[in-house]
């Protein structure tokens, strides 16, 4: 065995490990209704580190209305991202994980199960957490229509993320 294949295998591996989160949840996420509604719940801490993800399935099993603020045939938006959101727009940091889509229109105050996939262009750049501040935060949206005061959800539903610490300044 001659060349490159010899020189690979005699030197040292530097790989970094893919590492993998799968998080079942259950979470109720207070829904600010001043006027379209929205609401933020973490689902996960970020590793410190510069990360690259790989990718992303956020699979929502069902979204509940609590209380009777929010429309029994509700619609919105979800998305993923490492911010919490702030307003009733989802920009930036809200959707930089899974972009913001439409939920399915609620039946009797529930939505049905719905699955988010993160775009193939997610690995593009690794994510900047050397701080060790970022979140993995569903971002929620709920049409103006929709909702008459603040109200609550609560949502169930598992995420899986592949990733790979690229390393911490």
């Amino acid at each position: 065995m001659k060349g490159l294949q010899r020189s690979i295998s005699r030197g040292p591996r530097l790989t970094a490990p893919t590492l993998k989160m799968d998080i079942p949840f259950t979470k109720v996420v207070d829904i600010d209704g001043t006027a379209v509604g929205f609401g933020t719940v973490p689902l996960a801490a970020l590793p410190e580190g510069n990360i690259l993800i790989h990718g992303i399935i956020l699979n929502l099993t069902s979204m509940t209305r609590v209380g009777t603020d929010i429309s029994a045939t509700f619609l919105g938006d979800t998305g993923l991202g490492t911010t919490p959101l702030s307003d009733g727009t989802m920009t930036a940091g809200d959707v930089d994980l899974i972009a913001s889509g439409t939920t399915i229109i609620a039946v009797a105050g529930v939505a049905p199960a719905q699955r988010r996939v993160s775009p193939s262009t997610i690995n593009d750049a690794p994510i900047d957490n050397t701080a060790g501040a970022l979140e993995v935060n569903l971002n929620i949206l709920i049409d103006d229509a929709d909702i008459a005061d603040d109200d609550q959800l609560t949502v169930v539903g598992s995420l899986h993320v592949s990733y790979v610490v690229l390393g911490d300044d």
